[in-house]
């Protein structure tokens, strides 16, 4: 097969593979906004006399250890789990790639100090330093999107660095610097525009992985509060009566292995599609 055969084809299967994340994340989100307003029940309510039953044609997933209909909160955990991963990424862009930006930016020493304190974080698992800040501040979502938000900010401020250091030595940034631009200027008008692509594969890349962290941690009780129906906590509660009720544990678990799927895709292909480095070494 000829070479642009094959970019032919990588290209239509790359474009196959966005269109199946992105309806998969289409659904997901729909899911989300409309679910808690069109599934008839609250997640909240309990009914012990229907503990564990199985699907019906009233409680189309069931209900769980303490007769909660768990369609409703699968609903609920999808909004509290896209929107927590969401916070979470936005605050590691903000943080990690804001702080490198300007850290590169401003010199050798500003980004040594930067830097060797993203180092020191990096040094420790993300799902452990989340585990220890969670430890620290509490339950509760704000609290879980600032621990994860940091958590994962380091390889955001990376993934800046490398993108500033390649785009630092093109024309433009040197034309800036010769006509005075101030180096703040530079990276919002001149640099920004054109990391931008690295920044959002990397989020994509980013948020399954906060998406799964969140339901680690919610699983051994230090995510969302133990009342807030979240995918981890649906899993933490199921899992003691999978045998008897595995329903009830199947359907987070479902739902948290396809939408981690849906964001693998659509990142994959944004890598490929966003990389400039990757398509001029074609």
């Amino acid at each position: 097969m000829s070479a642009s055969a094959t970019a032919a084809s990588s290209r239509a299967g790359g474009i196959g593979g966005f269109g199946i994340g992105a309806a998969i994340l289409g659904v997901a989100l729909l899911f989300a906004i409309l679910g808690p307003s069109l599934v008839p029940y609250d997640p909240l309510m309990q009914e012990l006399a229907a503990r564990n039953a199985p699907p019906d044609a009233l409680h189309w997933l069931g209900r769980d250890h303490l007769g909660r209909d768990v369609l409703a909160r699968l609903a609920a955990g999808t909004q509290i789990s896209l929107a927590v991963a969401l916070g979470a990424t936005l605050l590691a862009v903000g943080l990690g790639a804001g702080l490198g930006l300007v850290a590169e930016a401003l010199g050798r020493w500003p980004s040594f100090l930067v830097f060797g304190a993203f180092d020191m974080v990096r040094a420790m698992p993300s799902i452990l330093l989340a585990l220890t800040l969670m430890v620290a501040l509490g339950v509760g979502i704000w609290p879980l999107i600032l621990a994860l938000g940091v958590a994962f900010a380091p390889h955001m401020a990376l993934v800046a660095r490398a993108a500033w250091r390649r785009e630092s030595s093109a024309g433009y940034v040197a034309a800036a610097r010769v006509m005075g631009a101030a180096p703040l200027a530079t990276i919002w008008r001149h640099v920004l525009p054109n990391i931008a692509g690295a920044l959002v594969t990397q989020a994509a890349i980013i948020m399954p992985r906060a998406i799964t962290t969140e339901s680690v941690l919610s699983f051994f009780g230090l995510g969302v509060s133990p009342e807030t129906p979240s995918w981890g906590r649906m899993i933490s509660g199921a899992s003691r009566f999978a045998e008897s009720a595995p329903h009830a544990v199947l359907a987070p678990v479902v739902a948290l292995c396809v939408v981690t799927l849906g964001f693998a895709l659509m990142g994959d292909r944004l890598r490929l599609a966003l990389d400039p480095l990757r398509e001029r070494g074609r």
